[in-house]
């Protein structure tokens, strides 16, 4: 998990580049380009572990046969733009712990905002008197699967630039200049567009001996062009230019929003003159870019255990599948 110092590090070494460049600029050389490595595997700190060793231990003394803990660090950053200006800016970030507790086969958990000793122990005991509560209501015993246990292990997403070493003037510089070349296509009278980053960093321990932390980076780069009939009897948009990637901000490079942005345009336009779809019976061809979302919603939401078990009947509908014993 970052701390502050490794914060103040990153932040400096931006800031030291940005200057650089601007120097290598004003003095007319060009920067040379070179591929972006990848970021260095992420390292559990020293105090992390402590509070994860003090959750466990609670855990035990309470009467957990088996208990496991969560400490992780969410955070989220949103430009949005309209047309030529920047009309939302946030940046969120969110930490707490989590303890797992299993007693006599039957689970409790417990929740903390608060990461001190105290506090993730105060967790871990809560946890535990939450499943002897919940024991008297319990059909049959949890049973664990044998599981090797990963100590001090780490993984990452596979990003090579971290959304967070990128100026924010960066960003949105990016999207007005796209929003721009948009405008510039026939008819086309509003243009949205924007960026979605997420950053999860997670630490797991459990009474196995496991000891594992994530990095975890989503990007996503939105854009909806609206172009508008002459005569103002129609309007049409193009979006879903790019779909979310557990990647960097390299991904977000690799749309290339300044140079299809026009084209995506002139796409929205070309719709005002689309002849309808007669009524029929058709093949359907998806394009890879929607079939997540066709399998989303015909597989992701019936598969989904409340709404199998009837617990769920929102928007989305109900369910066609069903846990063998309820068919």
């Amino acid at each position: 998990m970052t701390n502050r110092r490794d914060f103040l590090k990153q932040s400096g070494l931006v800031a030291g580049a940005i200057v650089a460049d601007s120097a290598l600029r004003k003095a007319g050389a060009q920067p040379q380009l070179r591929e972006p490595l990848s970021p260095p595997m992420p390292v559990m700190d020293a105090a992390t572990r402590d509070l994860m060793m003090e959750a466990l231990n609670a855990s035990k003394m309470a009467g957990a046969d088996y208990a496991d803990v969560r400490i992780g660090r969410y955070r989220a950053n949103f430009v949005q733009t309209r047309e030529h200006q920047i009309v939302n800016v946030a940046d969120t970030d969110s930490m707490g712990c989590g303890v797992r507790a299993l007693v006599d086969g039957t689970w409790g958990f417990a929740a903390t905002r608060t990461l001190t000793k105290d506090g993730v122990a105060g967790a871990a005991k809560k946890a535990v008197a939450v499943a002897k509560a919940t024991r008297v209501g319990r059909d049959r015993a949890v049973q664990l699967a044998p599981a090797a246990a990963n100590k001090d292990v780490a993984w990452q997403s596979a990003f090579t630039v971290d959304p967070w070493t990128i100026p924010i003037e960066q960003k949105a510089d990016l999207l007005l200049k796209a929003n721009a070349e948009a405008m510039k296509a026939t008819n086309v009278k509003y243009v949205f567009s924007a960026m979605f980053f997420r950053k999860d960093e997670r630490n797991y321990a459990n009474t196995d001996g496991s000891v594992v932390t994530q990095t975890i980076i989503h990007s996503w780069v939105p854009m909806q062009i609206t172009a508008v009939a002459p005569d103002a009897s129609d309007f049409q948009n193009r979006g879903s230019v790019s779909q979310p990637m557990g990647r960097g901000y390299e991904y977000v490079l690799a749309q290339n929003l300044v140079g299809n942005a026009a084209k995506w345009g002139e796409e929205a336009s070309q719709k005002l003159k689309a002849k309808p779809v007669d009524v029929g019976r058709y093949d359907l061809v998806l394009h890879p870019s929607h079939l997540w979302l066709t399998i989303h919603e015909s597989i992701g939401h019936p598969t989904e255990l409340d709404r199998a078990n009837g617990y769920e009947a929102n928007y989305a509908g109900t369910s066609f599948v069903a846990p063998p014993e309820k068919v």
